[in-house]
């Protein structure tokens, strides 16, 4: 796309809110931002049961480790609060007119899109492995479908965040290939000659080239004179 950088048309552009809607890229963060709901508020609203009914103590249900609870609820919540960052970001990114600017908010982008995705990837990890070594009891089947849900998410949360660092990474690509050199005026063909002058450019064309005056053959004895004789 001449003329673009990193993605996105000219800035200033006019942003259309169905095909902004419709982009790969709005579509998976609104996907990872309910899968972030999804596995930090299970956890906060099942995963803490009373594993005694002589203890009335809240314990969290992957084998009692509170680390795991709360690991799981901060990856959630800054996973939640970053979708609505990068999502105000795409929407306004068509406005950023620096080229410099638009390069940052992509790497901004691939970085955090790579870090969440290592995060979900312990949360995964974790919180798998503390659910099989969960001793099963009353309280615990109780919100044993919450611990589930919050690893099955957590998986799939993976899978979209490598997919958005996919997607940065090929905006990135895409800016540093195209957008730093292309101009509107050379031709898109590299064979192409370069354009003439315009006419008035100053510069006359050799084919309109007059003979300067006074170049004419003189008579060597002009009328009514007479060379005198010695």
């Amino acid at each position: 796309m001449e003329g673009a950088s990193f993605g996105a048309g000219r800035a200033g552009g006019a942003i259309d809110p169905v095909d902004f809607l419709k982009q790969p890229q709005t579509i998976l963060r609104v996907t990872t931002w309910i899968f972030s709901i999804v596995v930090f508020g299970s956890i906060v609203n099942e995963c803490y049961v009373n594993t005694d009914s002589q203890n009335p103590q809240l314990l969290c249900i992957f084998n009692k480790n509170e680390s795991a609870c709360s690991y799981g609820i901060a990856v959630g919540i800054i996973a939640f609060f970053g979708c609505i960052f990068f999502f105000v970001v795409d929407l306004y990114f068509q406005q950023i007119s620096s080229v410099k600017d638009r390069k940052r908010a992509v790497l901004l982008d691939l970085g955090f899109s790579g870090f969440l995705s290592f995060l979900w990837f312990v949360a995964f990890c974790f919180l798998a492995n503390q659910w099989q070594q969960t001793t099963m009891s009353k309280g615990v089947s109780q919100g044993a479908d919450a611990a589930r849900a919050a690893i099955t998410f957590s998986f799939f949360s993976i899978i979209v965040w490598v997919a958005l660092a996919v997607k940065a990474l090929q905006r990135y690509r895409l800016g540093t290939d195209m957008s730093l050199f292309a101009t509107d005026q050379f031709a898109t063909d590299p064979n192409a000659a370069y354009p003439g002058y315009p006419t008035g450019s100053g510069i006359e064309s050799t084919e309109t080239y007059q003979s300067p005056p006074f170049t004419e053959t003189l008579d060597a004895n002009p009328k009514g004179y007479q060379v005198p004789a010695y």
